[in-house]
């Protein structure tokens, strides 16, 4: 699974990026130390004009034509949508230095950034300088812009915030009457084809639907009473039975739904990828939320299993073995059972026997309580502690 879904990304690229251009600038001022300074400032000067001017006609696209829809009219949104601020600055020390430093550049120096200006232009409008497109979807991630992102969300809103934190009492219900789940938490399927069948008896025909959880009503987006239910299906292997409550997560019905459709502009490779984004970020959320943690089993199907007509019940036996060994971090109630101590014998149970007459203990000390001590060494002498022991020494 480790090696299905994608990690974060690094910042190994712009670490690489300022290396070499460290590397780069030192190169440049051991060949020609006389004029680094000067070459260096012409460079910065031309790139910040480039990118300004670039940017002037983004300001002119948007503040003609989308000022309203998008901006509401407000200048200064569309001013921050358009410039960049180190855009800003450096156009600032700019006018500063032709204005108040008396910096002047020649008629070539002129004519070198004209060049420079004209070149950046002409590759940016013929979309060679445009990001690549894993800049692009870096830039997706980082900002949840995916249609996973959203969808994950949806999915957690709109269904499992309220439907995973009632689920142990359904769970519980069905138990008293109908017998044991082999695992109390809901298991949603996630294939990575994004083909999510109306029957999972479709795929498998060792998965079979026993019956519903009781189900759950509420009021939800002016629907009154809105019913929310839970399947029961029951898993053979090897003639061993297992039942569990399964579903699939519908929202890839919708991925699967795009990738058929020319105008969503969704093909089958951004499909997969799409899907183990889902996968990822419905993981963090239902981890971070605290009423669904432990309630839940996300179980990703991969595709390439053509030929098995038992894979999924393969998977998820699988998973159900393995919660067999996880210790769950639910609060145990213990049960305070009645201690009858034993009577001790001799002269020490004497004297303590008149000690508990003479000092009744109170009924709430009698509960048991977690002690702990200071560490020792394992080769300590052993110590005589016995109240009987003490007191001869007092007498002493």
């Amino acid at each position: 699974m480790d090696a299905l879904v994608p990690r974060e990304r690094s910042r190994l690229p712009m670490l690489c990026a300022a290396g070499v251009g460290l590397v780069m600038l030192l190169s440049a001022w051991q060949l020609d130390s006389d004029r680094f300074s000067e070459r260096v400032g012409m460079i910065a000067f031309c790139i910040t004009v480039e990118v300004f001017i670039h940017s002037v006609f983004l300001f002119a696209e948007e503040w003609l034509f989308h000022s309203k829809q998008r901006y509401h009219g407000k200048l200064s949104e569309i001013l921050q949508a358009c410039f960049r601020r180190h855009v800003v600055l450096g156009m600032c020390a700019v006018f500063l230095m032709l204005t108040v430093g008396g910096v002047s550049f020649s008629g070539e120096q002129w004519s070198t950034v004209a060049l420079m200006c004209a070149v950046y232009l002409l590759l940016k409008s013929l979309g060679v300088l445009s990001p690549a497109p894993v800049e692009i979807s870096e830039i997706c991630e980082m900002k949840k812009m995916n249609v996973a992102h959203g969808l994950a969300w949806s999915f957690y809103i709109g269904y499992l915030k309220f439907v995973l934190p009632d689920l142990q009492n359904k769970v519980s219900q069905y138990s008293s009457t109908r017998g044991k789940l082999s695992s109390p938490r809901l298991h949603i399927l996630l294939p990575l084809n994004a083909k999510v069948p109306s029957k999972p008896e479709e795929e498998d025909t060792n998965v079979v639907f026993h019956e519903n959880l009781p189900e759950l009503v509420r009021d939800q987006a002016g629907v009154r009473k809105r019913s929310y239910k839970n399947s029961v299906y029951k898993i053979t292997q090897d003639n061993k039975t297992f039942s569990c409550v399964l579903e699939y997560a519908t929202p890839l019905l919708t991925l699967f739904q795009m990738s058929h459709e020319s105008s969503a502009g969704f093909g089958e490779r951004e499909r997969k990828q799409q899907v183990l984004l889902f996968y990822r970020t419905l993981s963090q959320i239902l981890d971070d939320s605290l009423e669904c943690r432990n309630r839940y089993r996300l179980v990703l199907l991969n595709d390439e299993h053509t030929g098995d007509p038992h894979y999924l019940s393969r998977e998820i036996i699988q998973h159900l073995k393995q919660q067999d060994g996880e210790i769950h971090m639910d609060p145990i109630q213990e049960q305070v059972n009645e201690v009858h101590p034993v009577p001790e014998e001799g002269p020490t149970g004497r004297l303590n026997g008149a000690q508990r007459a003479a000092f009744p203990e109170d009924p709430m000390s009698s509960d048991p309580t977690l002690m702990f001590s200071q560490p020792h060494s394992l080769r300590s002498e052993p110590v005589e502690t016995t109240d009987y022991f003490n007191q001869s020494n007092a007498r002493k």
